[in-house]
């Protein structure tokens, strides 16, 4: 049965990783998708999805406080109406992401979701005050698997496999 919800997006960036690698989920989508920041998701905009990529930095071994408040604004708006979706998630790290991404899947599992790609968490080791906060560069074949997942995640939505 093909499906012609959308993929959302949801992006949070302080840096320019997490934005880069969602421009390139959606450029990997296609016209199948729909990206978004953080803090301009609306619960419709949730619930007219067919599915979600989250990406977002690790902050102070968390995910970023703009994510998780794009969550605790719609998070009750859409409980039980979004259950079985698809979604996956991509992390930029200063470290192992892991808090991060715990912290993610938690929610997710809060409102039912299904995760159908492993996550993609990309390490910059940023450690001091300025590499924390310089402007990253993400490496090409991170990008590309950032495109990749867009395109099967979209294609998965189109034919219905999830």
């Amino acid at each position: 049965m093909e499906n012609n919800a959308p993929l959302l997006i949801i992006w949070h960036s302080r840096t320019g990783a997490s934005e880069a690698m969602a421009k390139a989920v959606d450029d990997g989508a296609g016209e199948g998708s729909v990206l978004l920041k953080a803090q301009d998701v609306t619960s419709a905009d949730l619930l007219s999805a067919g599915g979600y990529i989250f990406a977002c930095p690790e902050n102070l071994a968390t995910m970023s406080g703009a994510m998780k408040e794009m969550f605790d604004a719609h998070y009750y708006d859409v409980l039980g109406q979004i259950e079985g979706r698809p979604y996956a998630s991509i992390i930029a790290a200063g470290s192992d992401g892991e808090g991060a991404q715990r912290q993610l899947d938690r929610i997710a599992t809060g409102w039912r979701l299904k995760r159908v790609a492993d996550p993609i968490i990309v390490n910059f080791s940023a450690q001091t005050p300025q590499e924390i906060i310089a402007v990253k560069q993400v490496p090409p074949a991170v990008l590309e698997q950032s495109r990749a997942l867009g395109e099967a995640l979209s294609e998965g939505l189109r034919m219905g496999v999830f």
